[in-house]
């Protein structure tokens, strides 16, 4: 019995280690000892149908193996894609930073710019955030920021590039998400009496971001933050501008402003 058991014991350990070998065989595939044309083709076929696992791959060989070759560039420019159809935001950022360092007049770098964007504006979105359950404005706005700047190079740059119609949509609505950040920050420091603060971030928004929807309420934290400074000349030059760019604000009433935060009494123009 003892000679069976420890038959089956081996058995099973042969087993055992044969399917670690080929798992790990798996997990660390190389790509084949083609040559560089063979291998664009492969990778090309693999991203065209989604396996884009293959197609990092024979790519990332390209780059490697031939980084001077006919179709070198091309096999960057497709890595980027890959990289970014695979969730990998960080990796797809980095090989279009480096694409565009290595390639700055390349006809396709606008897209180069485009994917980078893109993938900053994948990393900054978060699952609940279209069925508006949560505020991304309230969150670390890190990729949102590296999105905005991307986006606004590529516009900058590319004007009349295919990728700019896009890029200028996506600006007006992290212009929007950044500059309410700003104001919850404001806001913060309006409830924890730093009223100078709470201006210069008001002023911030202003001055940053003026096509965004959130100046008038800059505006409001501005005359707030100036009332509780006790600079009530400032708070109501500041009133005057705010109720001519928005006479229906919700902290008006008629030419009178309430306070929200700050224990003082209401301000009129």
């Amino acid at each position: 019995m003892r000679v069976i058991t420890t038959g089956y014991r081996l058995a099973a350990i042969c087993v055992a280690t044969a399917l670690l070998a080929g798992c790990a065989s798996t997990g660390d595939e190389q790509a084949p000892d083609l040559a560089e044309r063979q291998l664009y083709e492969e990778g090309r076929t693999a991203l065209e149908s989604g396996h884009y696992t293959t197609a990092i791959n024979r790519l990332e060989a390209i780059d490697t193996r031939y980084p001077f070759g006919e179709t070198a560039e091309q096999a960057q420019l497709e890595l980027i894609y890959a990289y970014y159809e695979t969730d990998d935001w960080e990796a797809a950022r980095a090989a279009a930073s480096r694409f565009i360092r290595l390639h700055p007049d390349h006809p396709q770098v606008d897209y180069a710019y485009y994917l980078r964007g893109l993938a900053a504006w994948q990393a900054g979105r978060f699952s609940l955030e279209g069925l508006r359950l949560i505020d991304i404005s309230k969150r670390d706005l890190g990729a949102t920021r590296d999105a905005y700047a991307d986006f606004r190079e590529l516009v900058q740059r590319f004007p009349d590039s295919q990728y700019a119609p896009d890029a200028r949509q996506r600006i007006v609505y992290l212009r929007n998400v950044l500059a309410r950040h700003e104001l919850q920050v404001a806001d913060f420091y309006l409830r924890k009496g730093a009223y100078l603060a709470a201006v210069e971030r008001g002023r911030w928004v202003i001055e940053h971001y003026p096509q965004s929807e959130a100046t008038r309420d800059a505006l409001a934290v501005m005359v707030e933050g100036y009332l509780g400074l006790d600079m009530s000349e400032r708070a109501r030059e500041t009133l005057r501008v705010l109720i001519d760019n928005a006479p229906d604000h919700e902290r008006l009433d008629g030419r009178t402003f309430q306070p929200r935060h700050v224990d003082a009494p209401a301000i009129s123009a």
